[in-house]
């Protein structure tokens, strides 16, 4: 673009034709979901469907005392859409842009744009502070870019005329004008998003176990509800008489009279009822809800209740080292004085106070004379001399930081000095003679010399040969809570893995600063330049440096295909597609809005410390829950048990009213009082396999109980309201026992609720026997009701017994260059097995050997075009000449082609 365009900028006729063109910055941020997309999520669910036809099939019979289950529904519907709206709210809080207008210039003026308004090819101005706003090219000018969000890159790059300019990033210092390239899906910012806009699977093994139980029980709950009913109808059909031709044109014709089968069909549903977990839905989302709020108070921000949990059963942890382990900002991390030859008892010194050297005056007094535009460098060691005895000297003249000579200065009364890259600042002999020290200290750090010079000329050039005084190193600062933090990690015995845009030795010594294992041995992703390369890596490394975001991901992915459960930080937009990748994604506040809204868990002050609260609160939730979820699942299990059961000996023995008391007393209120207590235990084995072992023996025995009652009840012509009350106290028995063994080791809360169970269950039997449907026991009856009682209860202690001695399979996962094994040790002895099912892998092994056809094909076609090549150059040689051919061979970088040597005349 020419001097003058620069000048002008764009007119409002073209500002005009691009916007119909629709060449316009549209808002391409990953969003957070509306009001009405979270409502219905939360609403339209499978467990809710199932809820509102059983109680639509409750209104036909007009028992509407029997819909007490519909509150358990809403309490859950709610809670989930009150957690997510107030995610969202927070969500949409933190993503203030930090840059909410822009200067672009039109028909010759400045004009102030929202970044929305922009349009390709806008001359933009851009000064120390701003936000890029749309992928641009430098026209004019020169500045030094922050790419940290981007690229992770934590080095500031020099940007000049010529330079393209990536969205999102930010100018550090400097001052240049720029012509928009990109708009809106083109920009870089808005490319990486789009590959982050897929639907996310939740890793949770509870919500996974909840989902598996409610399909299950919907599956068979169809058949086992018609089969019932229908037996039911049969029951009635018998009393009534036989009228008609059969049950079913009986139920018919009563139907269409308008006389609804009420008690077979309150049966019906209370035996389905009794199938889904609803208490156990609800007591989960409490639970996880609870565990949000007490993170909120400290600070963290979980937008999904699930990945509470996730990130307490993670077993590698990948951290990104900017914004992470690192603040973001940067430190000194040492100075360094020289032996200065004849600076001792100089002219220049004499004023220098005798306690302070002469590096440390020099740097703490140029970065205050240049402080007026202090880039990043400046600020950090106005921050390491804000507390150290330097004396303050007025400056006589200021050379402030310019990209181009790299490096800043001031006179004083005490000489003149400068501070900058050491090859810019020395001359060649004097560099020379540092040149190994300062390799040294680069290996770590930025490294900044300070030197001595006569003075400076009126452009602001360094009079004389400088003279080093000394060297100041910089480096990113590490969080103070960040080695506590992974020293924490490393004690649960998770693996952590950095991953950074960043030079891989830096990475590598801020690792080993902060005790990562294994920091000393780091990989340049540059190097994995193929995917088998990548995925050895993840085996071989625990430090990357210069990463893509692409192979963030790739890195993700690897660990995830080897059966671990992957929890990632992140803060930029080069973390988006790896944290949309893991099982279990932490942003910071202050990073991009991108990492915000994708990841699950944001820490809202920005401190890594936080991340052994959130484990702490994820074990809390899954030990608590494993123990509370046996209560609800036996209720589950006997329900479809005793289903089956009275299929063949009709009808159902419970009532909806009735499995109101055993919901509250023996499942609803011991659950979550059980579910809130504190355990910081290690979370261990499967959650559905550990609730099982609890579950099943209570629902066996209440199942063997109710037989034994229907049995008992048909022998001595027990009517059905006495069969019900029988069942319903040898249930209650079972369910007391569970809760007394689930309660070990006691505790005066565990006393407590054991109490209050028991007396809640005699209090309502005895104190509402007409609301509960009880009868009214004669002594006979009581003594055989105590006989099954105390069978029910030996049987569930025995069994009890008999799944704590089983041995828990154990499965450990075993990786080498990329193929998974699985290593199962069970009780009957050890097996080996790769990962996946057969068919999985076999479409593994299908899809690599295409690969390696298609890579074989590509290496022979260029070997017959270098070959194609070769021949053509010799054939324009004259015959005879003599020359040598040439030959193609393979080599470990592709083609090598070798030409012979010409031989002298």
């Amino acid at each position: 673009m020419a001097a003058t365009d620069i000048e002008r900028g764009l007119s409002t006729a073209e500002v005009e034709e691009r916007i119909a063109a629709g060449k316009i910055n549209r808002n391409m941020e990953l969003k957070t979901k509306s009001v009405k997309e979270l409502i219905i999520e939360n609403l339209c669910t499978l467990f809710n469907l199932i809820n509102v036809i059983l109680a639509f099939l409750v209104i036909l019979t007009g028992s509407f005392k029997n819909l007490t289950f519909l509150f358990v529904v809403f309490l859950n519907t709610a809670i989930g859409v009150i957690q997510s709206m107030r995610s969202k709210k927070m969500v949409d809080k933190l993503t203030l842009l930090t840059s909410k207008k822009a200067i672009a210039v039109r028909d010759g003026s400045e004009v102030e744009l929202d970044l929305d308004q922009i349009v390709l090819d806008d001359i933009i101005r851009l000064g120390r502070g701003d936000q890029i706003p749309a992928d641009a090219v430098v026209v004019s000018g020169e500045a030094l870019v922050n790419e940290s969000l981007l690229t992770g890159e934590s080095d500031l790059i020099k940007k000049q005329p010529g330079s393209e300019l990536m969205s999102g990033s930010f100018i550090d210092s400097g001052l240049l004008r720029a012509r928009v390239i990109h708009v809106g899906a083109d920009n870089y910012v808005a490319k990486i998003n789009n590959e982050a806009k897929y639907v996310k699977k939740v890793n949770s093994e509870i919500m996974n176990a909840l989902n598996a139980i409610v399909r299950f029980a919907s599956i068979i709950m169809i058949p086992l509800g018609l089969a019932l009913f229908a037996s039911s109808v049969s029951e009635l059909w018998d009393a009534a008489g036989t009228p008609g031709n059969s049950a079913l044109s009986w139920c018919f014709s009563e139907l269409l009279a308008g006389h609804v089968p009420s008690s077979a069909l309150l049966s019906t549903v209370g035996a389905l009822l009794g199938m889904i977990p609803q208490g156990l839905v609800l007591l989960t989302s409490s639970v996880l809800a609870i565990a949000t709020v007490r993170l909120a108070r400290r600070k963290v921000l979980a937008q999904q209740l699930y990945c509470i949990e996730t990130l307490a059963r993670v077993d590698v942890l990948c951290l990104d080292k900017t914004g992470t382990i690192t603040s973001g900002r940067m430190e000194v991390e040492g100075t360094y004085p020289l032996p200065v030859e004849g600076m001792g008892a100089g002219e220049g010194d004499a004023a220098v106070p005798v306690d302070t050297t002469v590096l440390d005056f020099a740097l703490a007094n140029v970065a205050r004379a240049t402080s007026a535009d202090a880039n990043e460098t400046c600020q950090a060691l106005l921050n390491y001399y804000a507390d150290r005895p330097v004396e303050v000297s007025e400056p006589l003249s200021v050379i402030p930081f310019s990209s181009s000579k790299k490096w800043s200065g001031a006179s004083f009364a005490q000489g003149s000095y400068v501070m900058g890259a050491a090859q810019f600042v020395l001359s060649e002999r004097a560099f020379s003679q540092v040149e190994n020290r300062v390799a040294e200290l680069a290996d770590t750090c930025r490294v900044l010399v300070v030197a001595r010079v006569d003075g400076f000329t009126p452009d602001g050039d360094m009079v004389g040969e400088a003279e080093p005084v000394g060297f100041v190193t910089i480096r990113d600062e590490i969080r103070t809570s960040a080695a506590e933090t992974i020293g924490y990690f490393n004690e649960q015995g998770v693996t952590l893995n950095v991953i950074s845009g960043d030079d891989p030795r830096t990475v590598s010594s801020i690792a080993r600063v902060v005790g990562v294992p294994g920091a000393d041995a780091y990989v340049d992703a540059t190097t994995l330049d193929t995917p088998a390369k990548l995925d050895a890596a993840v085996d071989r490394y625990h430090v990357f440096g210069r990463v893509t975001p692409q192979q963030k991901r790739e890195l993700v992915q690897a660990l995830k295909r080897r059966e671990h459960t992957v929890a990632m930080t992140g803060d930029g937009v080069n973390d988006v597609l790896a944290l949309k990748e893991a099982d279990c994604s932490v942003a910071m506040a202050a990073g991009s809005d991108a990492a915000r809204n994708v990841a699950e868990i944001v820490l809202v002050d920005n401190d890594f410390a936080s991340m052994p609260a959130v484990v702490a609160e994820g074990r809390r939730s899954i030990n608590n829950l494993q123990r509370s979820a046996a209560l609800f699942l036996t209720k589950t299990l006997f329900s479809m048990g005793l289903a089956a059961l009275c299929i063949a000996l009709p009808p159902y023995p419970f009532q909806p009213i009735q499995m109101t008391l055993i919901n509250f007393f023996c499942i609803g209120a011991p659950g979550f009082v059980l579910g809130l207590e504190p355990n910081n235990a290690r979370v261990r084995g499967s959650f559905l396999t550990n609730v099982l072992k609890r579950a099943l023996p209570a629902s066996i025995a209440v199942i063997l109980a109710a037989a034994l009652d229907i049995f008992v009840a048909r022998v001595f012509g027990f009517n059905q309201l006495t069969l019900s009350t029988m069942c319903l106290l040898t249930s209650c028995a079972a369910s007391v026992s569970l809760i007394w063994r689930i309660s070990q080791p006691l505790t005066p809360l565990r006393v407590v609720l054991f109490v209050f169970v028991v007396a809640g269950i005699l209090v309502g039997v005895i104190g509402f026997p007409e609301l509960l449907s009880i009868a009214n026991l004669s002594m006979g009856q009581m003594v055989i009701l105590a006989v099954i009682v105390a069978f029910t209860c030996s049987v569930f202690f025995k069994l009890a017994t008999m799944m704590d001695s089983l041995k828990p399979r154990r499965r450990h996962a075993a990786t080498g260059f990329g193929r998974g094994v699985r290593v199962r040790l069970g009780r009957g002895g050890g097996k080996v097995s790769s990962t996946g099912s057969t068919a999985e892998r076999f479409a593994k092994r299908v899809a690599a050997d295409m690969a390696q056809r298609r890579e074989s094909r590509t290496v022979r076609e260029a070997e017959a075009r270098a070959l194609e090549g070769v021949a053509q150059a010799q054939s324009k040689k004259k015959k005879g000449s003599g020359a040598k051919h040439s030959r193609v061979t393979k080599s470990a970088q592709g083609i090598k082609v070798s030409m012979p040597s010409k031989k002298k005349k």
